[in-house]
């Protein structure tokens, strides 16, 4: 029996599917949701609006996104993945013809009951494009030149255009995931070796070229790292956002001041506490114990994901798994490294906690595809 006979006689069919549901997952995804829900409740002063309600409305939509993505067969994606791909650029296109402004950045596409912005919806079509070309490339032409070049090119594309919104986070977010499914699907160590030589070098060029007419990043851009190297150079300014920060972080302690007692959230000293900054107004009001707890359960999906990833047969399904997974981690590292001033402020939520439409649904409509990729994975 071939392994394609093989596959089509061992993966479930109707509604056994359900059983083979990654419930688990579903529990660890919806706990740090609720962590979420809560947290909206709270920097809303003891209100479900106007955050914590529609999040809930979002979340629930997510869930039924989820398992429709789930049910429908594993090779469906991989037949759709370089239309998915292609279709998201377009998107990115028309973002520059007729996307709303929003903070300084253009970067939605309004339409009507909500804002899609099909740069977080890249972070998922670019992981489903690099595993359909992995599993379309024989294992031995994976780390030719010719075929490198290929997913690097399909990389810095959506990369570059994200870039130009602007939107460094996002940005940093797709090179970074695409790299690890290029490292997962057994590309050459060398050639990330050669890539991290040209980053040092690029990031040289950025502080060189600062101040003259071919400089490389916006100008408030090089504020963020300003303020990333110095955040008391301007403590009202440019360095108040990190600053409060630190505060909220700090005063927590271990154990934190309680549930809806936090003093920079209450008293508004701390910015964009229901986005990207939601975590410290979490560590302020539950502590240490409450930092490391939802910490822990971010790394317990993580572990999830990886077990299914190493156990599916199926190198697209695999893969994909990896990518999403991928994803989900640099995700909450870079957020909670930026609201800890261990890296610059990068405008990156806190996923399933941050609140946000779009960021929200994509990430639903991303397990759902792991999903799909364990419910039918070979057995």
């Amino acid at each position: 029996m071939s392994y394609l006979e093989y596959s089509v006689k061992h993966v479930p069919t109707g509604p056994s599917k359900i059983l083979h549901f990654n419930w688990a997952l579903l529990l660890l995804i919806s706990a740090v949701a609720g962590v979420g829900f809560l947290m909206l409740y709270s920097v809303a002063g003891g209100s479900f609006q106007p955050w914590a309600e529609p999040q809930m409305k979002r979340y629930a939509l997510g869930v039924v996104v989820m398992f429709m993505c789930a049910m429908v067969p594993i090779w469906f994606w991989r037949s759709v993945s370089g239309a998915a791909y292609l279709g998201t650029l377009v998107l990115l296109v028309l973002v520059e013809v007729m996307g709303s402004v929003g903070m300084g950045a253009q970067r939605w596409i309004d339409l009507g009951f909500m804002r899609l912005q099909p740069s977080e919806l890249m972070k998922v079509t670019l992981v489903m494009a690099l595993a359909a070309y992995y599993d379309w490339l024989p294992p031995r032409k994976t780390s030719r030149p010719q075929y490198v070049l290929i997913p690097v090119i399909l990389i810095l594309i959506p990369t570059a255009m994200v870039l130009r919104q602007p939107d460094l986070g996002t940005s940093i977010l797709l090179l970074t995931g695409g790299a690890i499914v290029m490292f997962a699907a057994g590309v050459h160590w060398g050639y990330f070796t050669a890539v991290i030589s040209m980053g040092v070098g690029l990031v040289f060029a950025v502080f060189q070229s600062r101040g003259t007419s071919w400089q490389l990043l916006k100008d408030y851009q090089y504020r963020r790292i300003d303020t990333f190297l110095d955040p008391a150079s301007d403590p009202l300014g440019a360095g108040y956002h990190i600053t409060q920060s630190k505060i909220a972080l700090g005063s927590g302690g271990w154990t934190g001041r309680g549930f809806m007692q936090g003093t920079q959230s209450r008293l508004n000293f701390l910015p964009e506490k229901h986005t990207d900054f939601i975590f410290t107004t979490l560590a302020e009001e539950f502590g240490y114990i409450g930092a490391i707890s939802l910490l822990a359960l971010y790394m317990l999906i993580i572990l999830f994901c990886l077990a299914s990833a190493i156990s599916n047969r199926d190198r697209y399904a695999s893969l994909l798994t990896i990518g999403v997974a991928s994803t989900f981690f640099l995700f909450f590292a870079v957020n909670m490294s930026m609201v800890m001033g261990l890296a610059p402020v990068v405008g990156v939520p806190l996923p399933l906690v941050s609140y946000g439409g779009s960021a929200m649904l994509v990430l639903m409509l991303a397990f759902g595809l792991l999903q799909s990729a364990h419910v039918h994975r070979p057995r």
